[in-house]
């Protein structure tokens, strides 16, 4: 059990599929590994849209989160937009893996993260915990595991995504632990422009 808290850092965010891409040698799973690099690293700077373009998401994606007991179907693409939106509106949209382990097969990605999330105490309600103090950010985590099927072109079908309740702890964060969604963008940008 941590007794510190993690840090987060959103440079560790393609950090798994980078490894992968290291010796990975095969053209469709390369491309699917590139595709979830970038998809999450636009998720995290807030650029949402660009993670449904045609090049990186089928026209009809499905995504399926279970947290807990309750269990939230995005269906389509105006429902995964919404989503999407609706995350990154609420300052939700900076998380990255404390730890993680992918694996990428043809059919797509299957991994397990001790995933965390920075959170203002008035927003912690939309994870279904107590509100805290709006002035205060904290530091949510849980293990996460995700399955995530691409199409025959290598874009990404939808995502499975099954959230521990029973492994969440929230650590609250000084000011200077603190990631601002801004500061996360800015950081994440020349990372995203320096792909292929």
């Amino acid at each position: 059990m941590l007794t510190t808290v993690p840090k987060l850092d959103v440079r560790n965010v393609p950090a798994e599929a980078e490894r992968l891409l290291g010796w990975v040698t095969d053209p469709r799973q390369r491309a699917i590994l590139e595709n979830f690099r970038r998809h999450s690293m636009l998720e995290v700077s807030g650029r949402w849209p660009e993670i449904l373009s045609p090049e990186l998401t089928v026209a009809h994606p499905v995504y399926r989160i279970v947290d807990g007991a309750h269990t939230e179907i995005f269906d389509g693409y105006d429902a995964v937009a919404g989503f999407y939106s609706g995350l990154t509106e609420a300052g939700l949209n900076v998380l990255a893996p404390i730890e993680e382990h992918m694996a990428v097969s043809d059919w797509g990605l299957a991994f397990e993260s001790l995933l965390g999330q920075v959170v203002r105490g008035d927003k912690l309600p939309i994870l279904g915990e107590p509100a805290r103090d709006s002035a205060t950010y904290y530091l949510v985590t849980h293990n996460v595991a995700n399955i995530w099927p691409y199409d025959d072109d290598a874009r990404l079908k939808g995502e499975n995504v099954y959230i521990d309740r029973a492994s969440r702890a929230i650590y609250e964060l000084g000011e200077s632990e603190v990631t601002t969604p801004a500061l996360a963008a800015e950081i994440l940008a020349p990372m995203i422009d320096a792909l292929p």
